[in-house]
């Protein structure tokens, strides 16, 4: 029943919140059923207990029936008959997690406890305190248990509120709690710790006088009313004050914690849109989303950054930015799955939390953006379809979407607001020109600044590369740059492309032959951006050689470098790069370029590739074109940092090969990237990728390929719990590995249907695969692969409970990986032999093991397995009885797990607090 809506209130007078809307419980004895239950959620409190806590020492002949009664008409309240089971020896109530104000308060305190920074304590613990309506369990008088509950949540609420002050108090904050901390003195007149916290926020608040009172009333309070004086701590305290000791003094304030702050630069010479940039002011407090619509190269992008840079401060939990590239000439639409991601990632969700479900993607999204002021702005959208999973559902947020189109059914199902953008005015267009040439020239020929502004169009991309024009040739005159621009008769033809042909045309003229070339050639990359070396590539130039010409193009404007090392185009900019690719480069040269730029792409996605995982197969390559220049990582993490940098071309090139002609790259390049696509939670685009792969691999009939194809795309489903296609996938590539005599291939798949099979509780069908795999890895000669297999063999041995043949699988598979130098595969063996070892009960023997395997772990930055064994090594340590070693140990991999955001965090918390009980008795 849980995720019912259903909140049982118990901080106050005892209520039921269903779906947000408060239900009435009539009856003092339905509330004390209600209570007891409620802080026993998920727990059977049996029938006996019940009626002894309602009705204590006068129990009525008919107690059980009337429980029974009682019990239904609750049911009734909660809005659902599964909402408390009948479960032996009693009942339960059934509402799911966070379904009592008391667990939650319970949660945010532990949240608090758990935190190092001052300001999410203060958030938690004011979000605790809140809960508290009243005295708790206040209408369920009567019963001496109930009462004992009660006495226990307001210790809790005094506890949570000794800590808020603390917590504000570390943070700076002592000047505004000082109002509520003086009622609590007033609650608590002998309260030594109360009285403490008010001397030391008075002090810092300058009050030292008012501080010394405080103490002195309090000693005077305590001498006559319990004949003793405030401890050693608050009489330190009063001598503090006295002398004004600097290490009582207020904290400097503390760094803000990083926000999202995903602008793109604005444009420094931005100018004009006054009416529009008012409108978008007038939008901040309404929330909701704008549309800002014109035609291409209007200038939306820029209205739309600069407006969000001048109105960053009134977002104070940050900025997110995506291109959509609705309207990429050559590239695909975004996905929204796939912005998600992005956002979510920017939110600080890692990725071992990131859902595979757009839907899920979607919700936790929104619900990351809960009572928060954020900015998004969501640019070159194609259509109301993409943009709607990424609008936010707070409030206070806002969402800035620029398109070309207008977006009429947001603003009609959305109540987007619309603001269209159209060219400059005259007025804004001159302007445009004195920011970007300065007033002096513009003043000096006024007529042909006006002339030229004219002939733009006043299209803002139009006037900015014709003013880099005039100030890269400041010889000559802007009568004369006008003169050039009226030789061109399309500027007056008022279609978007042909204006801004006749442009660049005229600025294309300008180039050196090779970077005329390159600027052609550029058009063939699918983007978002291109780096230097991918650049050379392209081009078949050395890298020394495309320096000089990628200066040459962003200094004229017609490319730009947005971040250190990586450019870009503009859309429209692409566009007539790439029909001037069509009037200059023949065909076979345009095709050549492609080739060069996919062997670019695969061959050095395959280095990196191998350099995160060297020990496993790698599939064969044909060697690059002539003047390709792969790059090579150096170690694994200039591996990991490239794949962040590519995995956006990386997911367009994988198509653009597909449709190409090139479709042994296509499923060659996904292969490469499936496994950092697999690491990083990328799942959607996993499959996406793997799927393209197959679609190309099956038309050229390249078995080999479809075989890695189908394999990848069954890990992939796997992964995401799709079992039953995760196996078809897995089978298929069993058959084509098969046919085509790949050894190796059967092998891998034959392991990985062994792992799906364990997922699935199948262990014995895991141990056949895996002897399977194992049998080809040997007949392959793949010692790192018999290695990884021979352990597999010796884990699920252990969990079929053959411990000793577990041990020498094991053994024998740490021999092979030792011999191959497999770090990853020898931690994982190590703590395998632990697993065993612990099980047959010799226990200081498996705490060597996983303490081999901890070290390895460390090694090769593997937190997911650390923490794991860090869990089984607790375990072996409270075999021994060693609870304080257990305690270490699971309080460390608890420590991982929540650093990654892992679920199975929990289940170690729940573990560390049984401990913890268990030494009280």
């Amino acid at each position: 029943m849980a995720g019912t809506g259903v909140r049982v209130r118990l901080l106050g007078p005892v209520e039921v919140v269903v779906a947000g809307s408060p239900q009435a419980v009539n009856g003092l004895r339905r509330k004390a059923v209600l209570a007891t239950l409620a802080l026993h959620v998920d727990r059977v409190v049996s029938v006996d207990r019940l009626i002894d806590v309602v009705w204590g020492d006068h129990l009525p002949a008919t107690a059980a029936n009337t429980l029974q009664r009682h019990v239904s008409y609750l049911r009734g309240v909660l809005g659902e008959p599964g909402s408390i089971v009948a479960r032996q020896p009693g009942y339960l109530l059934d509402t799911g997690p966070d379904s009592t104000d008391v667990q939650v308060a319970e949660r945010l305190i532990e949240l608090a406890r758990r935190s190092t920074d001052g300001h999410e304590q203060v958030k938690h613990l004011t979000a605790a305190v809140a809960l508290w309506r009243g005295p708790p369990l206040a209408d369920v008088a009567g019963s001496a248990w109930l009462e004992e509950q009660a006495e226990h949540l307001a210790r809790l609420r005094l506890e949570a509120e000794r800590s808020l002050v603390e917590a504000r108090l570390s943070v700076g904050e002592h000047a505004g709690l000082l109002p509520g901390l003086e009622r609590l003195v007033r609650q608590h007149p002998f309260d030594e710790h109360l009285h403490a916290q008010l001397m030391l926020a008075l002090y810092r608040d300058g009050r030292q006088g008012e501080a010394v009172a405080a103490y002195r009333r309090l000693r005077d309070n305590l001498r006559e009313h319990l004949g003793i004086d405030p401890g050693p701590r608050l009489r330190d305290l009063e001598c503090a004050i006295l002398r004004q000791d600097t290490a009582i003094a207020a904290p400097a304030p503390a760094a803000v914690a990083p926000v999202a702050a995903q602008l793109p630069p604005p444009v420094p010479t931005f100018t004009g849109r006054t009416a529009e940039l008012a409108a978008l002011d007038a939008l901040v407090e309404r929330g909701g989303a704008v549309v800002v619509s014109g035609t291409a190269g209007v200038g939306k992008t820029a209205l739309a950054v600069h407006w969000a840079h001048r109105a960053a401060a009134r977002f104070p939990d940050g900025q997110l930015y995506v291109n959509l590239r609705g309207f990429d000439p050559a590239a695909t639409p975004t996905d929204p799955a796939r912005a998600l991601h992005g956002f979510l990632e920017a939110l600080g969700v890692p990725a071992a939390r990131m859902p595979g479900d757009p839907d899920v993607m979607v919700s936790l999204y929104r619900t990351a953006l809960a009572g928060k002021r954020l900015l998004v702005v969501l640019d070159n959208a194609r259509d109301a379809e993409q943009v709607r999973p990424l609008l936010p559902g707070s409030p206070h947020c806002l969402a800035i979407v620029t398109s070309r189109d207008q977006l009429i059914p947001l603003v009609v199902t959305e109540s987007a607001q619309p603001v269209p953008l159209d060219l400059l005015s005259p007025g804004e267009a001159r302007d445009m020109l004195v920011r970007r040439l300065g007033e002096r020239q513009v003043a000096a020929e006024p007529a042909a600044a006006d002339d030229i502004a004219d002939r733009c169009a006043r299209l803002p991309i139009a006037l900015a590369i014709v003013a880099a024009r005039a100030a890269t040739n400041r010889q000559f005159s802007l009568a004369a740059v006008a003169g050039e621009l009226g030789d061109l008769d399309a500027f007056h033809a008022g279609d978007e492309a042909t204006d801004v042909r006749a442009v660049f045309s005229w600025s294309c003229r300008t180039l050196s032959p090779p970077a005329a070339r390159l600027f052609r050639l550029l058009s063939l990359h699918p983007g978002p951006d291109v780096s230097a070396p991918a650049v050379a590539s392209l081009a078949g130039a050395d890298g020394p050689a495309i320096g000089p010409l990628l200066t040459e193009l962003t200094r004229a404007n017609l490319f730009t470098e947005h971040t250190y090392g990586r450019y870009a185009f503009h859309d429209l900019l692409r566009a007539y790069a790439a029909s001037l690719a069509d009037e200059a480069e023949p065909p076979a040269e345009q095709q050549a370029a492609v080739h060069r730029l996919l062997d670019h792409c695969l061959h050095t996605a395959h280095a990196a590739d191998l350099a995160l995982h060297p020990h496993f197969s790698a599939i064969s390559l044909p060697p690059p074109r002539a003047g390709v220049l792969p790059e090579r990582p150096r170690n694994r993490s200039a591996a990991a940092a490239w794949f962040s940098t590519e995995v956006p071309v990386l997911l367009a090139a994988v198509p653009l090969a597909a449709r190409s002609g090139f479709e042994g790259h296509a499923w060659r390049l996904a292969w490469a990237m499936a496994g950092f696509l697999h690491r990083q939670g990328h799942w959607q685009d996993w499959l996406g990728t793997q799927r393209i792969a197959l679609a190309a691999a099956s038309r050229i009939g390249d078995q080999a390929g479809q075989g890695h194809a189908h394999r990848s795309l069954g890990l992939a489903c796997s992964r995401l719990r799709r079992y039953d296609e995760a196996d078809d996938h897995l089978r298929r590539a069993l058959d084509l590995f098969s046919d085509v005599g790949d050894d190796a291939g059967r092998a891998h798949t034959c392991l990985n249907l062994g792992q799906l099979a364990e997922r699935q509780g199948q262990h014995q069908q895991a141990l056949t695969h895996s002897r399977r795999a194992l049998a080809l890895f040997r007949s392959a000669g793949n010692r790192a692969g018999q290695g990884y297999t021979l352990n597999a063999v010796g884990w699920q041995e252990a969990l079929l409970g053959n411990y000793h043949s577990a041990l020498a699988s094991c053994g024998e598979a740490l021999r092979m990986l030792q011999e191959v130098d497999d770090v990853q595969g020898q931690a994982d063996t190590w703590d395998s032999l632990g697993h065993a070892h612990h099980q047959l009960g010799d226990d200081r023997r498996a705490i060597a093991c996983y303490e081999h395997a901890l070290e390895l772990f460390t090694q090769v930055h593997d937190r997911y397995a650390e923490a794991s064994t860090y869990v089984n090594l607790g375990g072996s340590h409270r075999a021994l009885g060693d609870l304080g070693a257990t305690r270490a140990a699971w309080r460390r991999a608890l420590t991982i797990l929540d650093e990654l955001g892992d679920a199975d965090a929990d289940s170690i918390r729940a573990n560390l607090d049984q401990l913890d009980a268990s030494r009280l008795h």
